[in-house]
């Protein structure tokens, strides 16, 4: 009997969310180590939003260091309204300006996956369509008083106080919270990642 078969693979997780962190242990993943790489996010010219996300988690998984055996896991979520791309709100202002663009309409939320082992990279994206019930000024007030909104795509987390401002969702809900699980342990076990309870 070999024990101990794992131990010269690490799991890197390529992300400073807690979120991400979080929605991982609902699978029963806990990373060896979170290494969260520094990229410039900034859209290129005309960049459409899913192409923009699918390159983001790439070029996150291509700067985390690792060894040639471990696996590492970076994500990108990007909120869309229609080709116009809402990244993590510098301010109050822009925060207000978010939320009054999706107000009483549908956006999408891209979550792309990237898994990276040596040379080899797996990936998956996933939209989801979100809709913002119309907001007034005093709840829009409300929530800004919350301070959710920060360090956030788009200025809101469904999983916080802004799901009350959220009446319907299609597609993935834990996607939508900024780690698709389902596609997410699919490409771990693609990887050669072994969970708990299974066999290799």
């Amino acid at each position: 009997m070999v024990f101990g078969q794992r131990s010269h693979m690490s799991f890197i997780l390529g992300s400073g969310s807690p979120r991400r962190k979080e929605l991982l242990a609902q699978i029963g993943v806990v990373p060896d180590d979170i290494r969260a790489p520094d990229i410039d996010e900034t859209p290129h010219a005309a960049e459409l939003p899913r192409p923009y996300c699918a390159r983001m988690a790439r070029e996150k998984a291509a700067a985390v260091q690792a060894g040639a055996d471990d696996i590492v896991l970076c994500a990108d979520t990007t909120v869309a309204v229609g080709r116009r791309i809402l990244g993590k709100p510098a301010d109050e202002a822009e925060t207000i300006r978010f939320l009054r663009l999706m107000s009483g309409r549908r956006h999408k939320v891209i979550t792309a996956v990237a898994v990276k082992r040596g040379d080899k990279l797996w990936q998956r994206d996933v939209v989801s369509t979100v809709r913002m019930k119309r907001l007034s000024d005093a709840e829009i007030t409300a929530y800004l008083a919350t301070g959710d909104w920060q360090g956030k795509a788009g200025g809101y987390g469904i999983q916080g106080p802004a799901g009350a401002l959220i009446p319907w969702i299609s597609g993935s809900f834990t996607g939508i919270v900024g780690l698709p699980l389902a596609e997410t342990a699919n490409l771990l076990r693609a990887a050669g990642y072994v969970f708990a309870g299974e066999t290799s």
